[in-house]
């Protein structure tokens, strides 16, 4: 089993900058995609960014691009996500996720092949 837990989340105003902290314990060598998916109310929850630990590899969603990085600190076992130039439309509760397995930037992108999830911190930009 691996746990996850978020930190971070906050009220900023648009324009602004928030980043968001993911501490994974327990079994962290079984993982090898950590991801942040986002869920606003009434819509489903959406890719946002993801690393591969042992690749390094990263990908974002296209609305992310260029506005927020994600990075991981492999000695701490945590993933961060650096957003900055907030929008009203980036206002959702934030997941962490973790993966098994790494098949490729698309894999990484999708929700289902996540195996474990934190339970969430909010980010509220306001306008």
């Amino acid at each position: 089993q691996v746990q996850l837990v978020e930190s971070g989340g906050g009220l900023v105003q648009t324009g602004g900058s928030l980043r968001l902290s993911c501490a994974a314990s327990g079994r962290t060598f079984s993982s090898a995609v950590m991801g942040w998916f986002r869920q606003a109310p009434g819509k489903e929850r959406e890719f946002v960014a993801a690393i591969s630990w042992s690749v390094g590899i990263t990908t974002y969603a296209q609305s992310v691009k260029g506005r927020f990085t994600i990075s991981a600190d492999n000695a701490k076992n945590t993933i961060y996500l650096q957003m900055n130039s907030l929008a009203p439309e980036d206002t959702a509760e934030y997941y962490c996720a973790a993966a098994r397995t790494y098949r490729g930037t698309d894999y990484m992108t999708n929700r289902n092949n996540y195996n474990y999830w934190g339970q969430g911190t909010q980010v509220t930009v306001s306008s």
